[in-house]
């Protein structure tokens, strides 16, 4: 959902969305934005564009700085913040008697604990939420009803962490500038004419330039995340477009179609070419231009392609190589070779590098030992918008197949594991996405957090085959299950642990089609009792008697002895555990 790195290498961040954004907060004496490195609420709306959003309420002015975004829903207005609001709120889902109730208590805050803007679907209908908000001196947004708030939400994201490079029209070195997706489709607007949309591979809108009202509604779904209509669609199949685009470089012509109120585009592919020839080009994503009411310039098709090459190189850095704070904070967790300078980190990411601060670590549960990388970047993506909500200060990543939180300096113990409950249900309830959590807490400042994340690996690898009971733990909670799920890791990995007595049962039962192995595992959980266990097992106790016997009889041990018993449930253990399970990679 949330950027285009690598889902198994990916870093979600802070709560800001850069370093150098934070580094700017940080120096910011005020909190109107006076100089050109700060973006402002009404270049923020400008760069969404009026397809997507309205500003309702300014009690503040349009010019306040926005740096820090969080999408909430109505359970995390109840959540207490430790820390200054981030800058600007998404109310999502969030009814509009809840949010005027919650802007009646933001107007109790002190003015550093208050957001500067909210964003919500219900702003432009509510009298009583335009004048909560403004009692509150927050500034109030409306978003378009069809708007997608995982759509609007990465744009938003995108935008706080643009360059602020500033384009000239008709600036010959124009497209020679390595710069960001919004500030290439601006420059393609105006050195192409037209209103310009870069997508992606799958046709999600990465950036736009400004609209005008000659934006047909192709133009203004795509925007707002909505897929063009269907006969569009099947007439762009028609045409070829698609596969035009998919095979070539060239600059595609799509004519006007009245009847279905379309107007005149032009598109370009975004291909990330092998340079050694060895594999045919990777498709990034797609280059639209739809004209407005001045034709296009007569080099357009030549400031096509070269806003494609720019694209591609933009496009497939993101995906390839993540931030410079990316590195850092995986580092911080101690992934890619770890080791950090504690003052060092704490002076990049503006956190704390003293004091209490917890580590949470999320696994999804699926059916795989390994779970789709879409979902683990999907799940990371919402933890990383809750986590930045209860704290403004959080950092997120996803290692591996594996989500983590780092909050500093956190306050209470009890709202940690509260938030970590919650935000496990409440995916489950709403997105079906079973998680598991792990909870390390107290660490003793950054250069310990390498550590908590081994503690919270640790507790769910032990913990995995207890789902659902311990969905959310810690070491201490757990520890019998860690300890034994190590114990059986060591075993499992050296053959000459292996006893291989117990192949001669597993073999006897495949070739009987009988249960002797279940039998002798409903005995010794029953620590011996023969009737306890034959009730289990819907049998007669005489009839487990006789197959205890068969069992020590084929396997040579004797379960009436302390040793022999605990030898067989540690190779029965190593039976049980799934085929092919391992430990994931972590480092």
């Amino acid at each position: 959902m949330i950027g285009q790195s690598h889902p198994s290498d990916q870093t979600i961040g802070t709560g800001r969305p850069a370093v150098s954004s934070r580094k700017r907060a940080v120096a910011k004496a005020g909190r109107e934005a006076e100089s050109s490195e700060t973006i402002t609420l009404r270049e923020l709306l400008a760069a969404l564009d009026t397809s997507v959003v309205e500003l309702i309420e300014a009690p503040a002015g349009d010019s306040v700085a926005i740096s820090s975004v969080a999408l909430v829903d109505s359970s995390d207005l109840s959540v207490e913040v430790e820390s200054p609001s981030p800058d600007l709120y998404l109310h999502v889902g969030v009814r509009k008697a809840e949010a005027v109730r919650w802007f009646e208590e933001v107007a109790l805050r002190a003015p550093d604990h208050r957001p500067r803007a909210v964003m919500s679907k219900s702003a432009a209908s509510s009298t009583a939420l335009q004048s909560a908000a403004r009692s509150a001196g927050v500034a109030l947004v409306a978003v378009h009803p069809k708007a997608r708030w995982d759509h609007v939400f990465p744009l938003i994201q995108r935008m706080l962490d643009r360059s602020r490079q500033q384009y000239r029209l008709g600036d010959p070195e124009l497209l020679a500038v390595d710069t960001d997706l919004f500030g290439l489709a601006q420059a393609i607007a105006q050195n192409a004419g037209g209103m310009v949309s870069i997508e992606d591979a799958q046709a999600r809108v990465l950036a736009y330039s400004a609209s005008d009202e000659a934006a047909d509604e192709l133009r203004t779904l795509s925007i707002l995340g909505r897929i063009g209509p269907r006969d569009y669609l099947k007439a762009m199949q028609e045409w070829g477009v698609y596969d035009r685009l998919r095979e070539s470089d060239e600059v595609v012509d799509v004519p006007a179609h009245d009847e279905l109120g379309t107007k005149r585009r032009l598109v370009v592919s975004i291909r990330q070419t092998v340079e050694d020839g060895s594999a045919a080009p990777r498709l990034l994503g797609s280059i639209w231009v739809q004209q407005g009411y001045a034709p296009f310039t007569d080099n357009a098709a030549d400031v096509l392609r070269g806003a494609s090459a720019i694209a591609a190189r933009i496009i497939s850095r993101s995906l390839n190589a993540p931030s410079t704070e990316g590195v850092l904070i995986q580092r911080l967790f101690g992934a890619r070779g770890g080791g950090v300078d504690a003052p060092s980190v704490a002076s990049a990411l503006n956190l704390p590098d003293s004091g209490s601060a917890a580590v949470v670590g999320f696994a999804v549960t699926a059916g795989e030992p390994e779970p789709p990388s879409e979902i683990v970047t999907s799940v990371g993506s919402m933890i990383s918008l809750h986590a930045s909500a209860l704290r403004r200060d959080s950092v997120s990543t996803i290692i591996g197949n594996r989500a983590y939180v780092l909050f500093p300096r956190y306050k209470s113990a009890n709202i940690i594991a509260t938030w970590t409950r919650q935000l496990v249900e409440q995916l489950e309830q709403k997105r079906l996405i079973l998680l598991r959590a792990a909870i390390a807490m107290p660490v003793s400042g950054l250069g310990q957090v390498a550590g908590a994340r081994t503690e919270v690996d640790r507790v769910l690898d032990g913990t995995a085959a207890t789902y659902p009971e311990g969905r959310v733990t810690t070491l201490a909670e757990s520890r019998t299950a860690v300890l034994l799920g190590e114990i059986l890791d060591l075993v499992g990995g050296n053959s000459e642990l292996r006893d291989p007595r117990l192949d001669a049962l597993v073999e006897y039962d495949d070739k009987h089609a009988s249960n002797l192995r279940e039998s002798a595992e409903a005995y010794l959980a029953e620590h011996g009792d023969v009737r306890n266990a034959a009730a289990v097992l819907q049998v007669h106790p005489n009839t487990l008697r006789y197959r205890i016997r068969r069992v020590e009889e084929i396997v040579g041990v004797n379960l009436q002895d302390a040793s022999d018993r605990l030898l067989i449930e540690i190779q029965l253990a190593l039976l049980r555990r799934p085929a092919g399970q391992n430990r994931p990679t972590l480092r």
